[in-house]
């Protein structure tokens, strides 16, 4: 690790490592550079334009870097409280991964599922499966999708999923998750390093979520730099419970005790691989092989029968994937091996009551309960 003058960075660079990246490491700082201008362009245009305003209450769930930090539980467990609290919510997302050509698309109206991961993405409809009796509208302008969703369905609670810089629609609370481990990866710009936005741009912020609070002493190190920089917001902390084995064939699933001494073959296209792969050790898996593939991975049947032949090779018990990945491999074409999947939550730590009050307060000016 190396300090920065703010917060204390990693060193990695987002290329991959030796020759000929290597190479390429110093033709990334002038674009980052560039990309730094361009930040303050749009920061300057958008502080002078009106953003669009949907009636009702507007929660943006985002973050400042690219990769995972637990975004699509987050914005779960926010819907399921916002429908439970009473409100009529909606996910309004620019389905990231997906191949829709539509101005808007309607993953599920609440009930029924439209779409699948090839055409609105993986995330969108994972969102769909967990969620009964919430909306969920895809488009490039989250305006369009808020609007369609509030003509159809009256919504009145729009959760925007990755929002943070889609400045182009005004909320009334910003969201903004930090994994505990890496929260500004390299400290650096895209594409020299993952930051979308500089660290200082957290002040646009209501409250701040350090996500996997468990990596201990990482999160303490997080929180204590937060409530120096920006002691004005409220900062929680949250971790990602494992919930559920879910063996797609059979249709069995069991309780995340239920790793305990089994030998594993285990795969994953997300964001962070390797966080996957820590839940297994942690819930006593042996990890006989591990094999990571980039984000949003489009996989092929063949791919996956491949890993179920590796598996059987190393006689492992079986072989498991993440839910966002099974998603992915659901609507396969061909023959699919009886494969698990792990199922996680989204749990907040500590003062969980505090939290949604700040919601329900804000709402109850906006919407009037």
């Amino acid at each position: 690790m190396k300090h920065s003058l703010v917060y204390p960075v990693c060193d990695r660079s987002p290329l991959p490592q030796g020759f000929p990246y290597s190479c390429l490491k110093p033709l990334l700082i002038p674009v980052s550079w560039l990309y730094y201008l361009g930040i303050k362009l749009r920061s300057l245009i958008l502080n002078y334009k009106k953003p669009s305003t949907l009636s009702g209450m507007v929660v943006s769930v985002g973050n400042l870097t690219t990769g995972g930090t637990g975004k699509t539980p987050a914005v779960i467990m926010l819907a399921q409280w916002a429908l439970q609290a009473g409100y009529r919510p909606a996910i309004l997302s620019r389905g990231y991964g997906g191949r829709y050509h539509e101005t808007i698309l309607e993953v599920t109206d609440g009930i029924v599922l439209k779409s699948n991961a090839a055409e609105a993405g993986d995330e969108p409809c994972l969102m769909a499966e967990k969620l009964r009796g919430v909306p969920i509208v895809l488009s490039a302008k989250r305006f369009l999708a808020g609007q369609w969703s509030q003509k159809q369905h009256n919504t009145n609670f729009f959760i925007l999923d990755d929002g943070f810089q889609h400045r182009a629609l005004k909320r009334n609370f910003d969201l903004v998750l930090l994994d505990a481990k890496e929260p500004f990866h390299n400290g650096h710009l895209l594409p020299r390093g993952l930051l979308r936005e500089p660290i200082s741009h957290l002040k646009r912020a209501q409250a701040l979520i350090i996500t996997r609070a468990d990596r201990k002493p990482l999160d303490q190190e997080l929180e204590l730099f937060l409530k120096s920089r920006f002691p004005e917001k409220p900062v929680f902390k949250s971790v990602h419970v494992p919930d559920r084995i879910v063996f797609t064939g059979r249709r069995e699933d069991y309780g995340p005790e239920y790793l305990q001494d089994k030998q594993v073959a285990a795969f994953a296209g997300i964001a962070e691989p390797e966080a996957f792969k820590t839940t297994l050790r942690q819930l006593e898996a042996g990890i006989i092989s591990f094999q990571s593939f980039a984000d949003h991975h489009p996989f092929r049947a063949e791919e996956i029968q491949a890993l179920a032949a590796e598996a059987e090779k190393n006689k492992a018990d079986f072989l498991i994937t993440t839910e966002k990945d099974w998603m992915r491999i659901k609507n396969l074409d061909g023959p699919l091996p009886d494969l698990a999947y792990l199922s996680v939550q989204f749990r907040l730590l500590g003062d969980e009551q505090l939290f949604f009050s700040m919601l329900k307060n804000k709402a109850k000016e906006i919407i009037g309960y």
